[in-house]
Order: C-alpha cells, then sequence, then structure tokens
C-alpha cells in the first residue's frame, strides 16, 4: 500500500488537473483521491514540491539485448528508463537480430513481462530492414507490435513505403519512416553550415530531410493509412507537416531532445558524443524549431535514447558511431526549455499517437504514474546515468526537474 502526500497533479485530460491531493494505492490500483488520506499502514511518499502525472511513453529507444549486450541488457535499459520517469518505451527494432515477425515481438514482451516499465515493440518494416519485401506487419501487431520501422533508415523504396500504408491501414498500424534522403545526404555526418566548413567534416543538408518529409507526407496522402515521421530536426520539415496536418493527413512526428538543445558548435573539438543522426542543427535551427513546440507540427518529444560502447565512440569523428543516451536527462532537458505542462504533454502523447491505451489518475484504475520535482535544478554528470554505456551528450548541461518515482504493474520504484 502506498500514500502520495500532496501532490500536485498535472493531467490536462482530467478534472484534478493541477490540484494537490493525496493518493493511496492499494494492491496496484488507486483507491482513493482526496485532499486529505490518513492511513498508517501505507509507505508514505512525500516530498517538497510534489507532482504526479500519468506515467510517460518515450516513443524511440533503442537499447542492445538481444545481440549487443554490451551496449545494454533490457534488464539495466529499463532501470534507466524508470530513472528517467518512464513507465513505458517503445524499442526500437536496432538489436540482432531485429524484430520482424511474431516470434521476435514474442520473445521482447516475454523478456520484459512484469516490469514496472512496460515495453512497446517495434517491428520491422522490411525484410532485414532492407527496403525490398515487407516484414510479417500484420502477424507481428496481432503480437502486440505498436509500430513499424526500418531504424534510421530512410525507405528509398516509393512504392514500398506506399503499400506498407496501404496495408497497414487495414488494421490501423503506424508506419515510420525516417526523414533522410540517403543519396543527398550521402556520406556527410554534420549538418551543412558555418561549422562545418571549419571543420572540414563531410557534411549534409538539411534539405536531404525536407525532401524526404516533402515525399513520405505525399505518399501517404494518396495512399492512407498512418504515417509518423520520427526525430525531425529542420524547421522547413515540420513546416510541411504542419500544412500536411491543417489538410487533414494524419501525421504525426516528433522531435528529439538533443535537436531542441545542442547545436553543431559544439563539435568544435570533435566530440564524437556529439555525433548524432539526424545531425546537429546551427543555432538559428534550434530556436526556430523550439518556436514550434507548441504548434500542432510536434506530437512528440523523445530521448532518441542509443546506447554505444566505448570501442564505438572513443575513435576519431569519422569512424565514430551516431548516437546518444537519453532516458535519464530527457526530461530534465525538456522541462528546462517549456513549461512542465507542455513538457507532460509531450512525454505522453505518444499514447494517442500510437493507439496505446492511456493511464488514467482516477479512482478504481490501475496506478501508471509518474512522481516528479519540477523546479529541481542540477547540473547533469555521470552519476546521474543509470545506462551501462556512458555516451551522453547531457554531460555538463543544466537540467530542471528531478524524477521522485513511477509506479506501474503493480511495482514501484521511487528516489525520495
Amino acid at each position: 500500500m502506498i500514500l502520495i502526500k500532496n501532490a500536485v497533479i498535472v493531467d490536462a485530460d482530467s478534472s484534478l488537473h493541477l490540484k494537490k491531493r493525496d493518493i493511496l494505492i492499494k494492491n496496484g490500483k488507486i483507491q482513493k483521491i482526496q485532499s486529505k488520506i490518513e492511513e498508517p499502514k501505507a509507505k508514505l511518499i512525500e516530498h517538497q514540491n510534489l507532482h504526479v502525472s500519468i506515467g510517460w511513453l518515450d516513443s524511440s529507444v533503442s537499447f542492445g539485448e538481444p545481440g549487443f549486450e554490451e551496449r545494454q541488457t533490457l534488464e539495466n535499459g529499463l532501470k534507466a528508463a524508470a530513472a528517467g520517469g518512464f513507465t513505458g518505451i517503445m524499442l526500437n527494432p536496432n538489436n540482432q537480430p531485429n524484430p520482424q515477425d511474431q516470434s521476435g515481438i514474442h520473445y521482447l514482451l516475454q523478456a520484459t513481462a512484469g516490469n514496472v516499465v512496460n515495453v512497446f515493440p517495434v517491428g520491422n518494416l522490411s525484410l532485414q530492414q532492407e527496403g525490398e519485401h515487407l516484414a510479417e506487419l500484420y502477424d507481428m501487431k496481432k503480437a502486440g507490435a505498436v509500430s513499424f520501422y526500418d531504424y534510421k533508415k530512410s525507405v528509398q523504396n516509393a512504392n514500398l513505403l506506399k503499400v506498407g500504408l496501404q496495408y497497414a491501414s487495414a488494421f490501423n498500424a503506424v508506419i515510420q519512416s525516417f526523414p533522410q534522403d540517403r543519396n543527398i545526404a550521402g556520406k556527410g555526418m554534420i549538418n551543412e553550415d558555418e561549422n562545418s566548413i571549419h571543420l572540414g567534416i563531410k557534411s549534409m543538408p538539411g534539405l536531404a530531410e525536407e525532401i524526404q518529409i516533402a515525399r513520405d507526407i505525399r505518399l501517404a496522402q494518396y495512399a492512407g493509412g498512418r504515417l509518423h515521421i520520427p526525430t525531425v530536426s529542420t524547421v522547413e520539415g515540420l513546416k510541411l507537416i504542419k500544412s500536411a496536418k491543417d489538410s487533414g493527413s494524419t501525421v504525426t512526428s516528433s522531435v528529439s531532445i538533443h535537436h531542441l538543445t545542442l547545436t553543431s558548435a559544439v563539435l568544435t573539438d570533435f566530440d564524437t558524443r556529439f555525433k548524432l543522426n539526424p545531425p546537429l542543427r546551427d543555432s538559428n535551427e534550434q530556436k526556430a524549431l523550439r518556436k514550434y513546440l507548441n504548434t500542432n507540427a510536434v506530437d512528440l518529444v523523445t530521448s532518441d535514447h542509443t546506447p554505444l560502447t566505448i570501442e564505438q565512440k572513443a575513435v576519431e569523428f569519422d569512424h565514430a558511431a551516431a548516437g546518444t543516451v537519453g532516458l535519464e536527462s530527457c526530461f530534465g532537458a525538456l522541462n528546462h526549455i517549456v513549461s512542465t505542462e507542455r513538457a507532460i504533454a509531450l512525454l505522453t502523447n505518444a499514447y494517442q499517437v500510437f493507439g496505446i491505451s492511456r493511464p488514467k489518475i482516477k479512482e478504481d484504475t490501475l496506478a501508471n504514474l509518474t512522481l516528479f520535482d519540477p523546479i529541481h535544478e542540477y547540473e547533469f554528470g555521470e552519476e546521474h546515468i543509470i545506462s551501462t554505456s556512458k555516451n551522453s551528450a547531457f554531460l555538463g548541461r543544466p537540467m530542471k526537474g528531478k524524477i521522485l518515482g513511477v509506479v506501474n504493474n503493480k511495482k514501484s520504484t521511487f528516489y525520495v
């Protein structure tokens, strides 16, 4: 039994929004929500500036297991997710073997069952992510996949994406398409801007993203179906998405937290922690991206958590792998640049976007909650990283907001 005392409820869909209440949880269910509850047998959770919302859901998370356990195991990854305030993560097909049939989805669900963090598997869009033949989308959907995505690989075959959208629309599934035209991006590793000229590193223009988004939106308009464009990093891309939404298209998007908080200026020392895909853009692009956070162009903010080993990062920039861990730092970085209410919306909208049952803060419902202090400020350090891999682009960055605990699946983890 758990008694959460004097917590401000942050849930725009609830009549209790921004009201301070006590919450009593018994056998995993919210038994009472009242102004004052006394229960001496309950575990008491108290904290100054205690806030509670429905559990957060990250739409783009990679671990390592199966296949790359040295990067991050499922067990360690879920601990990192809980420490970041997430009670749910969508697990990218970024392992080996990638899930492309029922058995791959079943394995991930069975291996993570009963954890305080729910795993929602994302299956391959194409077989072996080669972009030639569709994977077993319907069978994976029946097994529990929530979306289909060739992770960080753009779908070059326009007909494959068209057919995939048409096919998936029959069972209301979401197709994801990475926004980067491979031919224009070429071998570019950083954004094409003033910094790339000084650094002498192969660059790619934002045009590579914009052209891919324009094509994919047009295909979605023709084929129907639900298209999600992950980790958009250019304003022109968001403008295209906003225009499509305003005209009635069922397209959604996410932006990664690192593109909202970091710029290509950090690359001056060739620090491979900042080698990311899409690449970091310049300060003008970053400022413009932030302005779009309060429009319908951006549905979600994701950590785009990508653990990598020392061997993959402690090498020359040209040879380093792209990616950063981000589960533990996502909320603190996002809450630093937008209001807390908007931050919570951007961390929970994935339920609606991907058709996942949304939790409720309501009596007689299963508790799926994130507890946090929205005003605690600190500098992010390695001691805050639970992940086995420490390749964080956020080390030394200012954070606002502290995770106090998560409750889900009749389990709980608290940091108070």
